[in-house]
């Protein structure tokens, strides 16, 4: 077990590395604007978009700027923002507790629904409640989550005002944009829950089960939910992702002042060292709940454990 988590962690660990190397190339090599450009005003001289070339380190070769900045890296220094002027790991750690809470809201929302409707759906199969589970499921699925966020913004906060959208304030600016970032994991926990649910009460142990007396929804929440788990919380470490990037679109949408509203700020300011930072902290986020699902796994098959 400690040698199949200590290849996980070092698997991460160059994953990580080859990440925040591409990244870093491509903010350079990727279209022709110059950061200084955007920063300088229309009227200055070329002397002084050197001058700031040189203040961000902009005038040496990439190669050179790479390496000083994988050294500065590993002492903790990640550069300073070219737009704000502050340290860039500082202001991404300033706005990361938003995404975090607004991730996370979502995440257990899509999942406690789903692993719900999913079991109810597998328990009650062919009948109303699983026909009503299944569409639901199928519009989740559809759906992009930029449209819904647009449609509950415009039905729920623009015609009917009954709710913000935009900031970062109450449970009430919480709302929308959860309920957009959800769907599309709820949509794919209730499906994958509820064939798990029907494969495993299909099994042998739980038809052994019924026949010795033991009460059904023992049988459900005690012998079947465990097992039937198993591929939902593996799942997660290939949703989790998918929630990251959509975290962009939904902060934009709703002007959450969390990460992703920032990286997008960054990227059309050409902000190398932000845009660096939050692919780093991302990547490790991403990497991490694979991590814990991977541990998760396999303390609930314990045959993972002599792997």
């Amino acid at each position: 077990m400690q040698r199949y988590l200590l290849k996980r962690i070092f698997i991460g660990f160059l994953t990580m590395l080859v990440v925040i190397t591409i990244v870093f190339f491509l903010t350079r090599v990727a279209g022709p604007a110059d950061p200084t450009a955007i920063l300088l005003p229309p009227d200055a001289t070329p002397e002084d978009q050197e001058r700031l070339r040189a203040k961000f380190g902009l005038d040496k070769p990439v190669m050179e700027q790479y390496f000083l900045y994988m050294k500065n890296a590993l002492q903790g220094d990640f550069g300073e923002s070219f737009r704000f002027g502050e340290p860039a790991l500082e202001l991404v750690l300033e706005r990361l507790p938003a995404t975090i809470q607004l991730a996370g809201l979502a995440l257990f929302l899509g999942l406690s629904c789903g692993l719900f409707i999913g079991i109810l759906s597998a328990v009650y199969r062919d009948t109303v409640l699983d026909r009503i589970g299944r569409v639901l499921a199928l519009i989740g699925m559809a759906v992009p989550q930029f449209a819904l966020a647009l449609f509950l913004a415009l039905i729920f906060g623009v015609m009917l005002e009954w709710l913000p959208i935009s900031g970062r304030g109450g449970i009430s600016h919480l709302i929308l944009p959860v309920i957009s970032m959800s769907m599309v994991g709820l949509a794919a926990y209730t499906r994958l829950s509820r064939s798990s649910m029907i494969e495993v009460l299909n099994s042998d142990y739980i038809i052994m089960a019924r026949i010795k007396g033991v009460p059904y929804y023992r049988v459900v929440l005690v012998h079947a939910l465990k097992n039937s788990c198993i591929p939902v919380i593996t799942f997660i470490g290939m949703t989790f992702p998918a929630l990251i990037t959509g975290n962009v679109v939904i902060e934009t949408i709703f002007s959450w002042p969390g990460v992703g509203n920032l990286v997008m700020t960054s990227i059309f300011a050409r902000d190398y060292p932000v845009v660096q930072v939050i692919v780093l902290l991302l990547s490790f986020m991403v990497i991490s709940i694979n991590l814990l699902v991977d541990i998760t796994y396999a303390y609930l098959d314990p045959r993972i454990r002599f792997e």
